[in-house]
């Protein structure tokens, strides 16, 4: 048995019987000196990391333009569809009522054309023999026009008719992979009810809310990439920073179009990391604050601390924290917004700090 034994079996002892804290019972049996290290800001480092989500770069809601119940919805989620290719059947027989109507109504109209151009022409031949005056003559032939008015009228009637009618067959817009459906057989579809999502394939950005006090800061970067899902750091073809901020949240949205080729995998909704970072940025009047490594921050709830050395020996303080920064060197850090100035020292791991026993190493 070591020597060591005894002192971990009466921790444990003391654990179950709840006398002594998890903390406290384990800085027992294992205290020691916990590196420290001084806060300075960085300035080579200046930048922020932001977490954003994929959109699709082409998206689009196919809404209902007809009413009638859903017959047929032909496609689920995931699926993957063609320009023209049917989404869904809305019952038609309404509209079918409708375009039989505006046949009927092309037919009344051609007849009554035709009796109103043999009538002017009758009224013509009269007048050049005198036994008509020139006012019926001048009744016919508005009577023509009327009846031609009457009958192009009808016609685009018979034409919004028959495309009310191709309604009830929704197509799709462009090739496509399905998003969502809003709908299922049975319901009632009315226009401008939503019916399904689709989105085109491989054609992806990266949407990030920076905040207004870093715009500056974003515009100004030399570097600014995304970090897709599966970890690769990619630079956008373009970015787009929208010229307006959110009222509420007080952030600048801005859109990174990606490569096709490296966006192919994805798809939108999917959570990415957008980092804007270069010397560039500091030139740009942004405030470098002081960094700290996020293994020497103390979270509790709500309360962020650092173990600070005073007097040779750890206190802790609340602070408070900023942005994640300084991700492109791989040593990504927290800006330090109060509560800690550069100079002082600090542990550079909170956890071991708080054990009972532990001191400065340095």
């Amino acid at each position: 048995m070591s020597p060591r034994t005894p002192l971990l079996a009466t921790a444990v002892a003391a654990l179950i019987a709840g006398a002594v804290p998890v903390g406290a019972a384990w800085a027992q049996a294992a205290p020691g000196a916990v590196p420290t290290a001084v806060l300075a800001a960085a300035p080579d480092r200046a930048g922020f990391v932001l977490t954003g989500a994929l959109q699709a770069l082409r998206q689009s809601t196919v809404a209902a333009q007809t009413a009638g119940n859903v017959l047929e919805l032909a496609v689920k989620a995931g699926d993957r569809v063609r320009a023209g290719q049917m989404l869904a059947r809305i019952d038609e027989r309404s509209a079918a009522a409708g375009l039989a109507a505006a046949d009927a109504g092309v037919a009344q109209a051609e007849a009554m054309l035709a009796n109103a151009r043999a009538q002017a022409e009758r009224t013509r031949e009269l007048k050049r023999q005198g036994f008509v005056s020139q006012a019926a003559l001048d009744a016919a032939e508005t009577q023509l026009r009327a009846a031609q008015a009457g009958q192009d009228q009808a016609r685009a009637g018979r034409s919004q008719a028959a495309l009310a009618r191709s309604f009830a067959a929704v197509m799709a817009p462009f090739d496509a992979v399905v998003l969502a459906t809003h709908v299922e057989a049975g319901d009632l579809a009315a226009p401008g009810r939503a019916l399904v999502t689709l989105y085109a394939p491989g054609r992806l950005r990266a949407v990030a809310q920076v905040p207004s006090t870093r715009s500056a800061l974003a515009r100004a970067a030399s570097t600014v990439e995304v970090q897709l899902p599966d970890g690769r750091w990619v630079a956008p073809v373009s970015r787009t920073e929208l010229p307006s901020a959110d009222p509420v949240a007080q952030t600048v949205e801005w859109r990174l179009d990606l490569a096709s080729e490296a966006a192919a995998a994805f798809a939108p909704g999917q959570s990415v990391q957008v980092r804007f970072a270069g010397a560039a940025a500091a030139a740009a009047g942004a405030v470098v604050r002081p960094v700290l490594p996020a293994a020497a921050v103390l979270q509790r709830g709500e309360l962020s601390a650092v173990y600070v050395v005073q007097d040779g020996r750890f206190v802790l303080r609340p602070v408070r924290l900023g942005a994640m920064v300084g991700a492109v060197q791989g040593d990504a850090g927290i800006e330090v917004l109060a509560g800690l100035k550069a100079g002082e020292r600090y542990a550079t791991d909170a956890v071991k700090a708080g054990l009972a026993g532990a001191q400065p190493a340095n």
